[in-house]
């Protein structure tokens, strides 16, 4: 019985996507919801699990073919496993050999112990991905512990580094999905707003107290590292409550002011910055904020992130201060109006009472939309983050 396998369906805002990665080829033993491919959009990268068990038998769209939700790429032959001579009809060249070429391995079908699928299921790893090195390739609980995800595939991306020949050379590499879709933004966030950025700065030294004296305890507590995000998030919720048109965002000739808070965190991620948003911010501890982020980080590394994490936001923050930028105006994420600019935080000279003493001092930069925000509001919104970093009570406190 053939299976047709068919384009996951895709977002309303993703008309259409590239496919990456065939993991298979024709010929090949698939086992059901074992990811065939992997299809780029300007979001995220998607997997497309097998729906059945059975043989790849045909691959209608080839890696780099643009598709559509819906859209057939291939076909799966439910009933050509091992017992059939012509489970791969697409490489029968060796006739002789194509009953055990067909004849898929443990490893190769998914065979794991019931402790090793429940260890990979937690990973989010296909047993087929694993080798296995048990009786007749079985998956073992100690091959599931020591298995990794896969990385996720980014053929368009631009190389790390160029081995080029000759005088001048050059090497053409087209831009991703995701690279295309970030330029199209920043574009159109650069002609559509009017982009102001104010800066201040903040002295970091009662937060970094509070991390030296807490953190370990908050470690034990949470599961998760005290860092410096979760203050900062609990600092933009504190100014976005006292200024909300720093959370409200323009449609045509209308203001609309959100009745909730929620912030986009930059990440980086193998194919680019991607920006997954934290749902109703203004509810969540430091400890719920910074298990979050770590989630994010980790998905993002391992291309995981689902279009419904990376979509709508109402404020933006963005951390140039984990790759060393002392200053910088980011570029607000449209439909939004303000976006925070983090740096890295330096001893510096500062004068306290009339004396100069040394400081951990972060620069902070709010970029914001002049059309619906005026300056006052801007730079009243980051002298209130700057308060309450200062003076993390306020935080706790909420005044």
């Amino acid at each position: 019985m053939l299976i047709e396998v068919k384009v996951p369906q895709l977002s309303e805002s993703v008309s259409e996507a590239t496919l990456v990665s065939w993991h298979k080829k024709e010929g090949d033993a698939v086992s059901r919801d074992e990811n065939l491919i992997d299809i780029e959009t300007d979001k995220v990268v998607l997997e497309t699990p097998a729906p059945a068990d059975g043989v790849l038998v045909k691959i209608i769209k080839a890696n780099g073919d643009n598709v559509t939700s819906g859209e057939l790429i291939a076909q799966i032959d439910t009933e050509a496993k091992a017992s059939a001579g012509a489970a791969a009809p697409a490489a029968a060249a060796a006739p002789a050999a194509a009953p055990a070429a067909a004849a898929p391995s443990a490893a190769a079908s998914g065979a794991a112990s019931p402790a090793a699928r429940k260890i990979l299921e937690e990973k989010g790893i296909a047993a087929a991905d694993v080798a296995g090195s048990g009786r007749g390739g079985r998956v073992t609980k100690e091959d599931a512990v020591a298995a990794q995800p896969r990385p996720a595939a980014a053929p368009a991306a631009a190389p790390a580094s160029l081995t080029l020949t000759g005088d001048r050379p050059e090497e053409r590499v087209p831009m991703t999905r995701l690279r295309a879709r970030i330029a199209e933004r920043l574009i159109q966030s650069k002609n559509e707003n009017a982009i102001l950025t104010t800066f201040n700065e903040v002295n970091m030294a009662p937060v970094m107290a509070l991390r030296k004296q807490y953190g370990d305890k908050f470690e034990k507590a949470h599961g998760v590292r005290l860092g410096f995000m979760g203050f900062f998030v609990k600092a933009a919720v504190a100014a976005l409550k006292k200024f909300p048109i720093l959370n409200a965002s323009v449609d045509g000739t209308d203001i609309i002011y959100h009745g909730y808070i929620d912030i986009g965190i930059a990440v980086g991620s193998p194919r680019g910055l991607v920006v997954p948003i934290l749902r109703d911010a203004d509810q969540m501890s430091i400890a719920d904020i910074e298990k979050k982020i770590a989630e994010f980080g980790q998905k993002a590394k391992d291309g995981k992130l689902s279009l419904e994490e990376l979509s709508g936001g109402t404020f933006s923050i963005s951390n140039g201060g984990v790759f060393g930028s002392m200053l910088s105006t980011p570029i607000i994420n449209p439909p939004q109006s303000a976006i925070l600019g983090i740096h890295a935080t330096k001893d510096r000279p500062v004068v306290e009472n009339g004396q100069i003493v040394i400081r951990p001092i972060n620069y902070l930069a709010m970029s914001y939309d002049h059309r619906i925000i005026d300056g006052r509001e801007a730079v009243l919104g980051l002298v209130t983050m700057k308060e309450a970093l200062e003076d993390p009570a306020r935080l706790i406190l909420d005044v």
